[in-house]
């Protein structure tokens, strides 16, 4: 260990390390700012949107308030009573009664109508909720405004004309008990009056109190205090300070009165105004309560940012010491072996470069290798094609991609050309010969259409495959352009080369497993031209011919079985047609080959019938009928109509069993995530795991069956969990985001915006 502290490369090592461990603890330090940051934030938006409430319930009582006088105005009795001229023996005594009597009911909605009361001037009276002053003189020794003489009141209130007008805040007398400050709001009836005096003036005395309570969460939560304002800057309602400590922020030439929130010496303070009547709402919030929660992150992460510094630090010289004994061991065995310690002092990495130099050319070399073999590996997948060696579509598929052919071979032809005048020769001279022909005959080919593919067929025999690319899935190659291809070919290698070739082509292929059976048609068509002697292109569908056997080869129902074990029916009722077609449309079959082929495809279907799938269905007895009970002299079309209904029976057994199967696959996962979506190391890869299943497939298989991908759905889970959590107000929310399976507060937060569209201290809210 002491020979490795003083080796080179030990200390190389430990300084990597040093420098990998430097560059997360500048991270995490930016983290830890970026979540004081935003705590922070999170506090001043929550105190703001707290004070908005307060001040919309305010503004909404006051309305209520404002919407009593007006009922009042709509009084029928009331009306009456102001109207009246009374004597001096003439008063409504049961008119002042009723009146009394149907404003009780206020008081009892409305904590903000609990102390009011109306001057009739024709009677001189003052009513409120339970009595009826007949001289205001004795009101005013009852309740009245500690600072406002009897004639200023009678002045200023009863007699004067009022438009929903508030006096500032206010010490009051109520019932000969003094009662904190209030203020009062005025209405003269009968509304819209415009006169110097009224009939009636509706007085609210609301105590200062009341609107305190509104704004009380505020000081409740933090500590602090709490003012409000008219319009004119006069005193509504105050809390935890006085006007001379309001006057002094005001007149504070830093403090600026059109922010909302601000931070003004110790206090938060955070400022809005009503747009209804011009009222400004303030509360100052002590910034230590503000910053609680912020400051337990400070201690936290500084305590684990030094926890992990240090364990770093030490891992650090473990790995350095553990990296760099091998190659202290390999730097010895090259002493050891050159006997030339100036070697290794010079640059101890230099043996090392050499061998991997060696190494990126071998690879290189590799590399080559594997393009240079890539052509065969294409040209092998051309002739298992064209063999019918595939025995399901995503077989086929999947070998396709591997050879990289870039071409759409869902639709096409295929051909066959043979070289004319080579037949029974075998010497060398003419086997390199037709070598150098195909060599160009392939190359003007390509240079004729960049969309075909070519794999040699013996030695004068050419397989070709006509389609098109996969950026023109929407187009169809027609025949007539093949044949002017082929005339364009066979003129111009004659002419240049003197090579004279026939062209023998299949009936067009739909899909991918079709291309052996259109291989197949255009290898009868090339024995009929030779046959027949015939020279230039020859179609299938022109050289019919008379046959005494039917058409089913092994390979063909080997393939007809795999599509059916699958549950491909398209492909497998293409399979039959083709099958049928061959036998109908292109063979003279006699009536005993007729029975022999039904035959036959009976055979296959009871083949069918054994396998396991099949065997433990219910509707096994009713297929085996089924197959038995079709008639060898039934019209082939009935026939065909039969065997499609029994093969579409199998293949829905086979898709119910891959059904069942992927709904048992979701459930399991849907299980395995309401376990365990509050570990934060919960990803697809454990998903899979746990499945027993590739991460791909069972990302498209939840995404088929469910219509919603994985990785949202495990963040749905999690965000419903979380979304419960923060409704019983038992943990803050980075607790709950813990037990959801977030390391990081902040991340939760972005997610759970996305899902519910509103911040997890909003949410809460809302609930509360």
């Amino acid at each position: 260990m002491l020979v490795l502290k003083n080796s080179r490369v030990f200390r190389r090592f430990l300084t990597s390390y040093l420098i990998i461990l430097i560059i997360p603890s500048i991270a995490g330090y930016m983290s830890y700012r970026t979540s004081i940051e935003v705590t922070q934030s999170v506090s001043i938006e929550n105190s703001v949107t707290q004070l908005e409430k307060a001040q919309e319930i305010l503004e909404q009582r006051m309305a209520e308030v404002a919407g009593f006088t007006r009922q009042l105005g709509l009084n029928r009795e009331l009306n009456v009573l102001m109207n009246e001229n009374p004597g001096a023996d003439k008063t409504n005594v049961y008119g002042i009664w009723q009146v009394m009597t149907d404003n009780m009911a206020f008081t009892q909605i409305n904590d903000f109508l609990q102390n009011f009361y109306i001057y009739l001037k024709n009677y001189n009276v003052v009513l409120t909720q339970g009595t009826a002053y007949f001289r205001p003189e004795h009101f005013y020794l009852d309740s009245r405004y500690n600072d406002v003489t009897f004639e200023e009141w009678k002045k200023n209130i009863l007699d004067k004309t009022h438009n929903s007008e508030i006096t500032p805040l206010g010490d009051f007398t109520y019932k000969k008990t003094p009662q904190s400050k209030v203020i009062t709001y005025m209405q003269s009836l009968p509304l819209g009056t415009y006169s110097s005096t009224s009939p009636a003036v509706v007085v609210v005395i609301i105590d200062e109190k009341i609107i305190a309570n509104l704004l009380s969460g505020l000081i409740e939560r933090y500590g602090g205090w709490t003012h409000i304002s008219d319009a004119e800057g006069h005193t509504i309602s105050e809390k935890g300070i006085d006007d001379k400590a309001i006057a002094k922020l005001s007149a504070d030439s830093h403090f600026d009165k059109g922010k909302v929130s601000q931070f003004y010496g110790d206090d938060l303070v955070i400022t809005t105004r009503s747009k209804t009547n011009g009222w400004v709402y303030r509360a100052g919030i002590p910034k230590a309560s503000l910053m609680e929660n912020a400051n337990k992150i400070k201690y936290i992460s500084w305590l684990v940012t030094g926890v992990a510094l240090l364990i770093g630090l030490l891992a650090g010289l473990v790995l350095s010491y553990r990296n760099s004994v091998p190659i202290n061991r390999l730097l010895s065995v090259m002493k050891d072996q050159f006997g030339k310690e100036e070697i290794v002092g010079r640059n101890e990495y230099d043996f090392l470069q050499g061998n991997i130099a060696k190494i990126i050319t071998n690879n290189k070399r590799l590399e080559t290798e594997l393009n240079r073999q890539f052509p065969l590996i294409r040209d092998a997948f051309l002739k298992r094609l064209i063999a019918g060696e595939f025995q399901t579509r995503d077989e086929t598929t999947a070998a396709a991609s591997q050879a990289d052919t870039g071409l759409n071979l869902n639709t096409g032809y295929v051909g066959i050309l043979q070289i004319q005048g080579y037949s029974g020769m075998d010497s060398v001279e003419i086997l390199n010969e037709l070598s150098a022909a195909r060599l160009i005959l392939k190359q003007v080919l390509l240079d004729f259409g960049s969309h075909i593919q070519m794999t040699d067929l013996g030695a004068d025999r050419i397989v070709t495959l006509f389609t098109i690319s996969d950026g023109e899935a929407g187009k169809t190659l027609e025949r007539n352009e093949i044949a002017a291809i082929l005339e364009k070919l066979m003129q111009y290698i004659f002419y240049e080369y003197k090579i004279t070739i026939t062209a023998a082509l299949g009936e067009p292929f739909s899909s991918v497993m079709e291309v052996s059976r259109s291989f197949e048609q255009a290898r009868q068509a090339l024995e009929y031209a030779v046959y027949v002697n015939k020279k230039g292109i020859l179609w299938f569908s022109d050289s019919q011919m008379e046959s005494a056997t039917y058409y089913y080869p092994i390979d063909m129902e080997l393939r007809l079985i795999s599509t059916i074990r699958v549950g491909d029916i398209d492909e497998a009722k293409r399979i039959v047609l083709s099958i049928i077609t061959q036998n109908t449309e292109n063979r003279e079959l006699s009536v005993e080959m007729k029975h022999q082929l039904i035959g036959e495809l009976k055979g296959t279907l009871l083949k069918l019938l054994d396998q396991k799938a099949f065997l433990e269905s219910t509707i096994f007895e009713n297929v085996k009928n089924r197959i038995i009970g079709i008639q060898e002299n039934e019209a082939i079309e009935l026939i065909k109509r039969e065997i499609d209904g029994i093969m579409e029976a199998l293949c829905g057994i086979i898709t119910s069993k891959k059904n069942d199967v992927h709904l048992k696959t979701v459930e399991q996962i849907n299980q395995y995530i309401s376990e365990m979506y509050g570990d934060a190391d919960l990803n697809l890869y454990r998903i899979a795991e746990q499945v027993e299943r590739p991460e791909k497939y069972i990302s498209q298989l939840f995404k088929e069956v469910t219509g919603t991908n994985l990785s949202d759905h495990l963040e749905k889970v999690r965000m419903d969990h979380a979304a419960a959590l923060l409704s019983t107000n038992q943990y803050n929310v980075d607790e709950i985001a813990l037990r959801v399976g977030y390391n990081s507060s902040h991340s939760f937060r972005r997610a759970f915006k996305r899902v519910w569209g509103v911040s997890p201290s909003s949410y809460r809210q809302s609930v509360d």
